[in-house]
């Protein structure tokens, strides 16, 4: 399913998403026509078009592109908005923009994902708290992870400074307490959503205080809540039930009707 503004989408119409590439997005998990946090997620659009475009994003509209996406039998889907400006070109990416949204639907994967290894990576994305469509870089950068035998990357920054995987969230957890990094990152849904059921801190982590913690997880609005089994050569509880206490509360959060 594709479509932009609500019809089908002409192929000429995506060629400033090939070749100029300037945008952003958001992703939703939709489950029987709901989707948790649908809140946030609108507000993020809404908020990153007037960062990326200068323009509003009418809500109303947007919902209604959305709910066309929802599938018909009340299955599970992986449903994703983009909002670009088909007009917009390398050479005049000044010019005033009218933002235009795509909507793309696929069917979603199961919430039960086995823990996944990373390796960490100096890197830092342009706009770090908006989920732009440029992501060459992060791309690249979980290639040559994976090339090399593990499952994903985590970004640090230039005091290696924990800060996000290359599509997720990353948390910590410390006895009892969750910790969530403060170094910039995207604002990610679940992450949101987790701490309002959860007692957190939000602090500093360096890659040389990572075996102070019993846990790690990735968290995104696709996946949930994975476990971390280890970052570079620190290994984390892949059982620990704090992170099995979080994703049972991802998967009982309230989901609103789209």
């Amino acid at each position: 399913m594709e479509e932009l503004n609500g019809r089908p989408v002409r192929s000429e119409e995506l060629r400033s998403l090939a070749l100029t590439n300037y945008g952003h997005f958001t992703t939703l998990r939709v489950e029987g026509g709901r989707v948790r946090g649908l809140r946030l997620h609108v507000e993020r659009l809404v908020r990153d078009c007037r960062v990326v475009f200068g323009a509003e994003l009418d809500p109303g509209r947007l919902l209604g592109y959305l709910r066309r996406a929802v599938p018909a039998d009340g299955g599970a889907a992986v449903i994703r908005a983009t909002v670009f400006d088909p007009a917009l070109d390398i050479g005049h990416i000044g010019c005033n923009a009218v933002p235009a949204v795509l909507v793309t639907a696929r069917p979603a994967g199961g919430l039960e994902l086995p823990p996944i290894r990373v390796r960490s990576v100096e890197f830092v994305r342009d706009l770090p708290e908006v989920k732009s469509v440029g992501l060459f870089g992060a791309l690249h950068e979980r290639r040559l992870a994976q090339r090399d035998g593990f499952d994903d990357v985590l970004f640090v920054d230039g005091r290696a400074a924990v800060s996000e995987g290359a599509t997720w969230n990353i948390g910590f957890v410390r006895g009892a307490e969750v910790v969530w990094p403060e170094a910039k990152s995207l604002p990610g849904t679940t992450m949101q959503l987790l701490r309002q059921f959860r007692r957190c801190g939000k602090e500093r982590v360096t890659l040389g205080q990572l075996d102070e913690f019993d846990a790690a997880f990735a968290t995104n609005a696709a996946i949930g809540v994975r476990p971390i089994s280890a970052v570079d050569g620190v290994e984390f509880a892949v059982d620990h039930p704090m992170v099995a206490e979080l994703g049972k509360a991802f998967t009982g959060l309230p989901r609103d009707l789209l």
